[in-house]
């Protein structure tokens, strides 16, 4: 494409003597290779009609790997590329546009003492992607989690903890007792318990309340001191490793894997630092008894980043993790997925870090996603209690699974959950449908697993097998169109890598399948004339598509 582009350029510049980065974009097959409205920019620039233009241009852009050009409509170019071009094309890489360069990728954040609900699945899977993404580009990536073992909801949990213990007149010792299998459950009950106690959903009483907040300071206490020995402290770091072991369950179900897990505990120090030392230097402000930030000058509005009880809220923790994972990594990228319901809170805390580092703002990305739901479900409330929680999601497809095929599989239903949530463009609600995502037919991850394994078993069944595409081979109708598609692949990876957008690549793997469909229907393999050429281009086709689904985290098995 760039050389492509850099002809167009030249040809501009001699023609008419003006500098120009031509677009190009790709048309429907039948139009040619490659396309640009350079002309229609010049147009006007010029004074003149695009469609001359565009012919004066066509007559001058001349190079070895373009076989025909052709203007159509008001003044669109379209070019051709030969055979020989388009087989070169298959050796093109993706481009390392962050070689040498460190990013962050921080996602799932989950918290403690509470269950992993659909959020946390989407944003694990997501951020999976991402960060391959990133890898591909040549970054060093480091993948990290965050979560809060610290503030309010972790008093209330604890506080519903103890008041169960105190009326079943036993100790922390005896939840010993409970299965591993059931304690996350556990633990969300009586978040959900402290939840209620606390007011937020029913009428409350002040003493519980004012109980509540006590045993918040209690909890920053333990971390303060270091305390590992009260009966307190024990409950609680009990009840802690509980979450962590059961995240660690998850993800390794799931195939993520994170290099660090920053606690908010561990957070909490240098963000009060930074806090206070940016407090006397006038980023932040006293209101109240409180810290804040004034944000309104920049549209924004005011947040609490220490309260009137001397202790951090949720900014100051997030100041705190970013200043930490700069320490660690000195990155050169960070990339942070959430939820979209901290949008505005999170535009708070970045804008106030910017008055003081503003290169680590310019670094960070934010994205963002809507609710998770089952096909007709309702939106989510961990206070509540009606979550739908991450393994809702995974169970949802093993029972459509079983439906559809009459067996469980776990690679398949995992492909179906996760590209049922990638090949929609990060941003919006994320609607699952467990029975759509584990078809074999339609664009879901089980099809194109099945379209993985469906060529290499074309190629088990050939003699002999490793073929390779020499530049020199003069290509048929539909090879050609096999192989245009699959010189797609690296300009796809580099828009997805440039806009952090999965979604990309999940298109061009579905088109590309549907592609060798076509060609295989109508296009002989095994026993043919032209049967090493084409046991190549399956090759080619399959390695390109593993090489896809691997970027998304999804396996391509070799049978089905």
């Amino acid at each position: 494409m760039e050389e492509i582009r850099q002809v167009i350029q030249t040809a501009v510049k001699d023609l008419f003597k003006v500098d120009v980065k031509p677009v190009l974009t790709r048309p429907d097959e039948q139009f040619g290779d490659w396309a640009t409205n350079v002309a229609l920019q010049l147009a006007k620039q010029l004074s003149k009609n695009p469609r001359e233009v565009a012919q004066q241009l066509a007559d001058k852009i001349k190079s070895p790997a373009i076989a025909k050009t052709e203007v159509a409509g008001p003044g669109f170019i379209n070019l051709t590329l030969t055979d020989k071009a388009l087989l070169g094309a298959l050796k093109v890489k993706p481009a390392q546009s962050l070689k040498n360069k460190v990013a962050v990728a921080e996602y799932s954040d989950p918290n403690p003492f509470k269950v992993l609900h659909a959020g946390h699945l989407y944003t694990s899977v997501v951020g999976d992607a991402i960060a391959n993404l990133l890898e591909t580009a040549g970054a060093t990536v480091h993948r990290v989690n965050y979560g809060g073992d610290v503030g309010l909801h972790v008093a209330k949990t604890m506080w519903a903890i103890l008041q169960r213990l105190e009326s079943e007149k036993k100790t922390y010792k005896d939840l010993e007792s409970i299965p591993e299998e059931e304690r996350a459950e556990w633990l969300t009950e009586n978040y959900i318990a402290g939840s209620f106690a606390y007011g937020e959903e029913e009428k409350f009483e002040e003493k519980r309340r004012k109980e509540i907040q006590e045993l918040n300071k209690d909890i920053y206490k333990i971390h303060n001191e270091k305390d590992h020995s009260s009966e307190l402290a024990q409950l609680y770091w009990t009840c802690r490793q509980w979450s962590y072991d059961y995240f660690d369950n998850f993800y390794a179900r799931i195939g993520t894997k994170f290099e660090k897990y920053y606690p908010e505990s561990q957070t909490v120090a240098i963000g009060l630092k930074t806090v206070h030392e940016q407090l006397a230097k006038g980023v932040y402000e006293k209101s109240d008894g409180a810290v804040v930030f004034k944000a309104e000058k920049f549209g924004l509005h005011t947040r609490v980043f220490i309260n009137s009880q001397g202790l951090p809220t949720y900014e100051t923790k997030e100041v705190g993790l970013i200043m930490t994972k700069w320490q660690d990594y000195h990155f050169d990228r960070s990339v942070i997925i959430t939820g979209n319901d901290i949008v505005e809170y999170m535009k708070v805390v970045l804008k106030s870090i910017e008055q003081f580092q503003p290169e680590l703002v310019k670094a960070t990305t934010h994205l963002t996603h809507g609710m998770v739901k089952l096909q007709g479900g309702a939106k989510m409330s961990s206070r509540k209690g009606n979550i739908l929680r991450a393994v809702d999601v995974l169970e949802a497809a093993a029972e459509a699974n079983k439906k559809a095929s009459g067996k469980h599989d776990e690679q398949v239903e995992l492909a179906a959950v996760k590209y049922a949530f990638l090949k929609n463009r990060i941003g919006g609600d994320i609607i699952y449908d467990p029975i759509e995502s584990v078809s074999l037919e339609g664009n879901s991850g089980p099809y194109l697993q099945y379209a993985h394994a469906r060529a290499r078993s074309i190629l088990a069944k050939s003699s002999p097998q490793g073929q390779t595409l020499q530049q020199g081979q003069t290509l048929q109708e539909g090879e050609r169109s096999l192989v245009r598609k699959i010189g797609e692949y690296a300009e796809v990876v580099d828009r997805a890598v440039n806009e952090l957008m999965p979604h990309h690549v999940c298109t061009y793997l579905y088109e590309l399948a549907q592609t060798f469909n076509r060609f295989y229907e109508e296009n002989r393999v095994l026993g043919d004339g032209r049967e090493k050429l084409r046991l190549a281009l399956v090759q080619s086709y399959a390695d390109t598509l593993k090489n896809g689904l691997s970027l998304l985290n999804i396996t391509a098995p070799e049978k089905m």
